[in-house]
């Protein structure tokens, strides 16, 4: 078996050269011009049954073990690398015939790694082709480095690794957004809890996606051993149009350092496959935090707006979602967060309670408690909840759109409608305010019904509601409308046209540095 020991090279250019004696003898009997090589003999080529030029499995996974120990990079697709020849997984790229043309395929795919802003260095491209060059030219010797065996080594580890690498990345992304920014911001103790508890994170991405795993590495190992490996690789590009334009954008040149960083980032947002796909809907809603813009699409129809979003401290999550009713004059229920930072200290000031048409409630009988009872362990207790009443002065304003979530988060409007008018919006304790709700309302409807159009509109904007026909509390989103809060700094518009945006958050930042052990 070849795994036991391959058949020499040496031994089949002794072969070659024999035949060549004899080619040499047979052409000399014919009245040709003389032949400089014909004093060449078989002795001349019994050095390449040298033990240096002789292939052995054996050897080959020494080499291979040696290069294990020495690799101190930790991705996932290197530590996969690893595993893999660990555990005697078999040899993807060499047989007893050396590398066939898989390697030439694979090469064909790395060599594109510039155009993603991606060093290929870091994906042993040069090492990958100058191995390949002396064993295909037969520059070997007997040296530890130069011998066949430890050619092929390297050849097989670099190549699995580099593969391993390119199709994971491509594939999924390579940095992993719900480990990055959910370990970002940590969650400040309450001034009021005495007890030592671990440092817990603000959940800031929630976005249902499709995670690398061991069934990947393993499909793709099955790609190589069935010779799919073209159209694997074709498989995991990544497909939107905005990744095409940015790296048309990347590859045109002329840009600084501060620009390539924000296009490379960008490209890798477009890289996290994501279960729902924004180029999927026809009628959508688009929430983009750094333009701190609105957008709500059905098929070829835009409403725009401006945002309010979260603050830097008490930053807007990122998630996918369906809007599923619109509540009218909605009340608010206060976030125990904003009560231990906000509200809590204020307990027996009636003027604040009032100004702010604040009340207590006991969550486990739903009934309002006389404000004379209220104490500042009920404010501390999640027994009771604190209730802005409905209406005119409302944080919510009029109108609030209901999706599920697990931020406790919503799009709304606002009785602050100065917020708008400024430049920077990021203003909130992680809710969107929008700027025209009643519009926003509208386009949610799937039929536009006249009627409760009118209705809609009296009863976010009368005084007085005296006129219950008119009123209406609560309107299903039927059928459901997609949401996609994002965080793009570079934003595609109308006609093709690419808007850059501050990286407010500094997911940018976050997002560069993971990608550095590529670039």
């Amino acid at each position: 078996m070849w795994y036991a020991r391959f058949l020499s090279i040496g031994r089949l250019l002794l072969l070659a050269g024999m035949w060549a004696v004899v080619m040499l003898v047979l052409a000399g009997c014919q009245k040709h011009e003389p032949n400089s090589n014909r004093w060449v003999t078989v002795e001349a080529f019994r050095g390449f049954s040298e033990p240096g030029q002789t292939i052995n499995s054996y050897h080959i996974r020494n080499y291979i073990d040696s290069l294990i120990k020495a690799d101190k990079e930790a991705t996932t697709a290197d530590i996969r690398t690893r595993s893999y020849y660990l555990n005697d997984g078999k040899f993807l790229w060499i047989d007893r015939k050396g590398v066939d043309h898989r390697a030439d395929t694979l090469l064909f795919w790395l060599k594109g790694i510039d155009k993603m802003g991606f060093s290929m260095r870091r994906f042993c491209v040069e090492n990958i082709e100058d191995d390949l060059l002396a064993l295909r030219s037969l520059r070997l010797d007997t040296t530890r480095q130069g011998n066949i065996n430890a050619v092929l080594a390297r050849l097989e580890y670099r190549l699995t690794k580099a593969y391993f690498r390119y199709a994971a990345g491509q594939r999924f992304g390579f940095t992993n957004p719900a480990y990055l920014l959910n370990r970002l911001d940590t969650i400040e103790p309450s001034r009021y809890d005495s007890v030592v508890r671990p440092v817990r994170y603000r959940g800031l991405f929630d976005v249902p996606m499709d995670h690398l795993s061991k069934d990947f590495f393993n499909a793709a190992i099955r790609k190589v051993e069935v010779d799919s490996l073209s159209s694997f690789l074709s498989e995991v590009q990544p497909r939107s149009n905005f990744y095409d334009a940015l790296q048309k954008r990347l590859a045109e040149g002329r840009i600084d350092k501060t620009m390539r960083a924000k296009i490379l980032c960008n490209m890798e947002r477009c890289r996290w496959r994501t279960k729902e796909r924004i180029q999927d809907k026809g009628k959508y809603v688009i929430v983009n935090i750094p333009s701190m813009h609105l957008m709500a699409i059905d098929h070829h129809d835009t409403l725009t707006m401006r945002i309010g979003c979260g603050s830097l401290k008490t930053k807007t999550p990122l998630l996918v979602s369906r809007i599923k009713r619109m509540d009218v004059n909605p009340q608010w229920v206060i976030p125990r967060s904003i009560i231990d930072k906000d509200v809590a200290h204020h307990v027996g000031d009636r003027h604040y309670f009032d100004s702010r048409r604040y009340y207590v409630v006991d969550r486990r009988t739903g009934k309002e408690v006389d404000f004379s009872e209220v104490t500042f362990s009920m404010l501390r207790s999640h027994n009771y909840s604190v209730v802005q009443r409905g209406g005119k002065g409302n944080s919510l304003g009029r109108l609030v759109f209901r999706f599920d979530n697990n931020f406790s988060v919503f799009l709304h409007d606002t009785s602050s409608r100065g917020v708008f008018s400024r430049e920077d919006r990021s203003v909130s304790h992680g809710c969107v305010r929008v700027e025209k709700p009643f519009e926003l309302g509208v386009f949610l409807m799937h039929e536009k019904n006249q009627q409760l159009i009118d209705k809609l509109q009296y009863s976010m904007t009368a005084d007085s509601l005296a006129n219950r026909k008119m009123i209406v509390r609560s309107i299903k989103v039927e059928p459901q409308v997609p949401l996609f809060i994002t965080y793009y700094t570079l934003f595609p518009m109308a006609g093709g046209r690419m808007v850059e945006y501050a990286d407010i958050y500094g997911y940018d930042k976050v997002i560069y540095d993971s990608l550095k052990p590529y670039l």
